[in-house]
């Protein structure tokens, strides 16, 4: 196991957006990877000790996904649209199926800093402050800094 750097997560002051920034040791291809492949995605996504399921994964412009993440007996759905897929942008939606009027817009960015070396550059538009607040509030930190940890681990062993 390596080292593992936080994100950095930051509410922008004047929109109801979410900004999160990491840098990883991986080209801009295997993070891409990471987040279109379902077999890939499943084994990383979301804090220690959570279990995801793939339900549904069409990684194409115009296509669906849907993922169960559980533990201990308790189920929780995701569910969202790929919009555009290229070589360092990923847009899509985003709902938690617990909360289904609340759908977040995502844009995902690889940003080359050469040397094998990419740093993340993620967004999530929500529809109002007191949502992105609450999304902030839910210790989705936890999920975010785990996840990338699990996805370092991935990465160093060269399993993506």
């Amino acid at each position: 196991m390596n080292t593992h750097t936080p994100a950095s997560i930051d509410a922008d002051p004047s929109l109801p957006l979410i900004r999160i920034t990491r840098d990883f040791a991986a080209t801009p291809a295997q993070l891409l990877r990471a987040h279109v492949d379902p077999e890939l995605f499943a084994r990383w996504v979301g804090p220690d000790g959570m279990d995801t399921r793939i339900v549904a994964w069409d990684a194409r412009n115009g296509g669906e996904w849907r993922y169960v993440a559980g533990r201990d007996g308790e189920e929780y759905g995701f569910r969202g649209c790929f919009h555009t897929i290229s070589d360092d942008v990923i847009v899509q939606t985003f709902t938690f199926e617990g909360m289904p009027d609340d759908v977040s817009l995502e844009t995902l960015r690889f940003e080359d800093l050469g040397d094998g070396r990419t740093r993340l550059h993620a967004q999530s538009l929500v529809d109002s402050f007191e949502g992105r607040d609450a999304w902030l509030a839910s210790g989705m930190e936890v999920g975010v800094d785990q996840g990338y940890a699990k996805l370092d681990d991935l990465l160093a062993e060269g399993e993506v």
